[in-house]
């Protein structure tokens, strides 16, 4: 039992030093050689738990989309209007990413050259599936316009969405997450909210980029 739980041990730390290294300096800039270094584990013991560096990928990104599934899971909980789950979850993940360097590692792995193989899913495509349901019902319940294009709609939350991390991480410290979210709803509520509908939903992010960064 002992040395089960010393191997889960080396593993996690394992993950977090390459997730560290990943989101500093990026995927394909990372070797094996420096994650054994910085995670400070024997070239056996990595290799012992991850056969390549593509797998120590694929394990941070099945960790961040278990948060992500979390966050989801718990906002769904509160029966919240399918655009206010939206708002929530965005900022959810938003505060993983400021808080794990796994979370913030995950995204930008999302971008990198690694193959995605199923069971494993795409955060991206979790992501534009969660956003078209969710916008779908934001329509039947009154606070999107009928007329909006959903699926572009949905695209175009997804891509900023990412883009607020990817783009902004070498103009921005990680604190700046909460803002550049905000920012990002206030825009598209302006573009997708008739106008009575409005007020709550900017209140609503102004509120959660507020608590986002005091946490």
């Amino acid at each position: 039992m002992a040395r089960q739980l010393r191997a889960e041990q080396t593993r996690a730390t394992i993950i977090r030093a390459a997730a560290d290294l990943f989101d500093r300096h990026g995927y394909e800039a990372t070797s094996l050689s420096d994650i054994v270094e910085h995670a400070r584990v024997t070239k056996g013991a990595l290799y012992f738990h991850f056969a390549a560096k593509e797998d120590l990928a694929r394990a941070i990104l099945d960790l961040q989309g278990q948060a992500s599934r979390q966050v989801v899971r718990e906002v769904e909980s509160r029966g919240c209007s399918s655009l206010e789950f939206l708002i929530r979850a965005t900022f959810g993940i938003a505060r993983l990413a400021v808080e794990d360097p796994i979370l913030r590692a995950g995204l930008r792995l999302a971008t990198a050259h690694v193959a995605v193989r199923p069971p494993l899913k795409h955060p991206f495509s979790e992501w534009l599936d969660l956003s078209t349901r969710k916008l779908i019902g934001a329509v039947r319940e009154s606070d999107v316009h009928p007329d909006v294009d959903v699926a572009a709609a949905a695209h175009s939350l997804v891509y900023f969405f990412v883009g607020t991390r990817v783009a902004g991480r070498s103009l921005d410290p990680d604190g700046r997450l909460p803002r550049r979210i905000a920012e990002m709803w206030h825009l598209m509520i302006r573009g997708l909210v008739p106008v009575p509908r409005r007020p709550r939903y900017l209140a609503l992010t102004t509120q959660l980029e507020r608590e986002t960064r005091a946490a």
